[in-house]
């Protein structure tokens, strides 16, 4: 099957989504079933709202499924609006792709089971322009032992239009990172996981705090199955307040209104 690049995969999913359309992509029928509508979000200026639009797609050869619930805004045409369902589109269909990635050489008929991709949602936060949505997906290839658990954190500056990093919460050259790891290998050391102080997975790099969501607690950071304890423990998500991080957050930063 030829491989779609994932910025066409997602103006596809995006024009789509848009249409409530009934395509076909592989074997058999893919189909974006109507959306449904969630609670009202209102931006400043804008009466929108979210909205949940199925998307499946399944393949013969390799055999596999594809199924997602993707987050989109009605209610406007303004660029803020078409900018965060792009935005939203484009991340999924960039999970999607690495997963289609996987299915190359992939034995048909499978050898134990059909392989499968399932992503849902949830919004976490959502306060005037700020957006924090949560993406859990699961992953089973074929020959695996058991199904995998992903995570994916989305957060977003909508009158920007920009999609938010980590770094820029915080006070530029800060040691934000360390402030960060130690405050949750502490906490994760309290925990009945079998979590080693000195596990890779919580050191202070990028990579390991990639997936962070804010809520008017504090910043939670989350932990994928596997990355700060055995894999027979769930996910961890460590919730780190405010104040905590007083002396590294930036305070003319999207943070400063929950500093107070």
């Amino acid at each position: 099957m030829k491989r779609i690049h994932p910025t066409l995969i997602g103006l596809i999913l995006f024009f789509l989504l848009a249409c409530d359309a009934t395509f076909s992509m592989g074997y058999p029928t893919a189909t974006i079933a109507p959306p449904t509508e969630s609670p009202t979000a209102t931006p400043p200026g804008l009466d929108l709202t979210l909205i949940s639009a199925p998307y499946s797609e399944n393949n013969q050869s390799p055999p596999y499924s594809i199924t997602a619930v993707i987050p989109q805004l009605t209610g406007s045409n303004d660029p803020r609006v078409l900018a965060f369902n792009e935005t939203v589109n484009l991340l999924m269909a960039m999970e999607v792709e690495s997963f289609k990635a996987e299915m190359v050489g992939m034995p048909d008929p499978p050898t134990i089971a059909v392989s499968s991709f399932d992503a849902r949602y949830a919004v976490v936060y959502q306060g005037g322009d700020l957006w924090s949505i949560r993406f859990d997906m699961a992953v089973y290839v074929d020959g695996a032992a058991h199904p995998g658990e992903r995570v994916k954190t989305f957060n977003y500056d909508f009158a920007h239009m920009h999609t938010l990093t980590l770094a820029e919460l915080f006070l530029t050259d800060s040691t934000y990172l360390q402030v960060i790891a130690a405050y949750c290998s502490k906490e994760l050391a309290t925990r009945e996981i079998g979590f080693d102080a000195a596990a890779v997975g919580a050191e202070p790099k990028p990579e390991n705090y990639r997936n962070w969501v804010i809520t008017p607690r504090g910043l939670v950071m989350i932990f994928e199955r596997g990355q700060v304890a055995a894999y027979a423990a769930p996910a961890q998500e460590v919730v780190i307040p405010y104040a905590e991080l007083q002396a590294v957050l930036n305070p003319q930063g999207i943070l400063g209104g929950l500093l107070k």
